[in-house]
């Protein structure tokens, strides 16, 4: 029967991979009967990546820095490794040592830029002296210069053609200046109507307030409207007397229909309602409407006067010139 292992004393080992084929590498040992040959971690593990033989640094022939391919050590496993495998080949390689590191385990170096050499300058400088000579005659020096700039050049011009919005002939000059005067007559124009209707605002011409409506005898009894439009007012005469009502809501001040149907004002807003007298009997007017001065002229016509109003609720429907008296 195989011994048992445990496996736990190959937890020690860093790599992950070299971990896992020791592991692998004990137990396999064990089924077949030696588990005592996988005692130690350090035997049955594998040697980690970066001890994997790199390549060879190989040495320039002119002496100078060791070429080296850094691409053959990318086939180490542990990351760690591999960097430090690159970076012991590129310092070996820029010193010009050449030789593998310790152990197999230095890497080539990345190719370092070769430097000038004094053979490339006297080869350069052989090749100038060949430029140079013309058979046997006397040496010339032929100075290499860059080429010089392009001329500079001018811009587009300036002046459109007259197509594009320029001015290039007189005819295109004239056309503009045309235009401005054109432009400055029209803000002129602007101002001056603006100035105008500075001066005179809005007026609301109201129609006068005192004013006459014919004779007695040309009413009758009942409500007219004939000057509810012109003049805002109703005329409601009686057997004994006439008075001049002021079409207008004690609510809010709005006007009011006569409703000949109902003997009533009745106003369109709120509802409000008036007697044919102007006392209120129903919405929210809160009290009966107003009375305009009535009198008789010189000439006998009604006259009628606004300015001056009664209000039944102050007792002011009692003054005579709140009603005109009929003989």
């Amino acid at each position: 029967m195989p011994e048992e292992i445990d496996l736990s004393q190959f937890d020690e080992i860093p790599d992950r991979v070299a971990r896992a084929k020791a592991k692998a590498e004990a137990m396999k040992k064990m089924r077949e009967g030696g588990g005592g040959e996988a005692s130690a971690p350090a035997e049955a593990a594998p040697e980690p990546a970066p001890a994997e033989e790199a390549p060879a640094v190989a040495e320039s022939e002119g002496g100078g820095e060791a070429e080296v391919d850094l691409a053959d050590l990318d086939q180490i496993t542990d990351r760690v490794a591999r960097a430090k495998a690159k970076a012991e080949a590129m310092r070996k390689a820029k010193v010009g040592g050449g030789a593998p590191a310790a152990g197999g385990g230095a890497a080539p170096a990345k190719k370092a830029p070769a430097k000038k050499s004094a053979a490339g300058a006297g080869d350069r400088a052989a090749a100038a002296r060949a430029l140079t000579e013309k058979g046997d005659g006397p040496a010339q020096v032929i100075v290499q210069t860059s080429p010089s700039p392009p001329d500079i050049r001018p811009g587009p011009d300036r002046i459109l053609p007259l197509a594009s919005g320029g001015m290039t002939t007189r005819r295109g000059f004239f056309s503009w200046l045309t235009l401005a005067w054109v432009s400055l007559a029209a803000a002129t124009t602007a101002a001056l109507a603006a100035t105008g209707r500075f001066l005179f605002p809005n007026v609301l011409f109201e129609p006068p307030q005192s004013f006459k409506i014919g004779f007695p005898e040309n009413y009758d009894v009942g409500v007219d409207e004939r000057w509810k439009d012109k003049f805002s007012v109703w005329v409601v005469k009686e057997k004994t007397q006439m008075y001049a009502l002021i079409s207008v809501c004690t609510h809010l001040g709005c006007t009011p229909n006569w409703l000949a149907g109902d003997a009533k004002f009745k106003c369109p807003c709120h509802g409000s309602g008036f007697y044919s007298t102007g006392i209120n009997f129903e919405g929210p007017a809160p009290r009966p409407l107003e009375r305009a001065r009535i009198v008789v002229g010189e000439d006998g016509q009604i006259l009628i006067d606004k300015n001056t109003k009664y209000q039944w609720e102050k007792g002011q429907w009692e003054n005579p010139e709140s009603f005109l008296k009929l003989i």
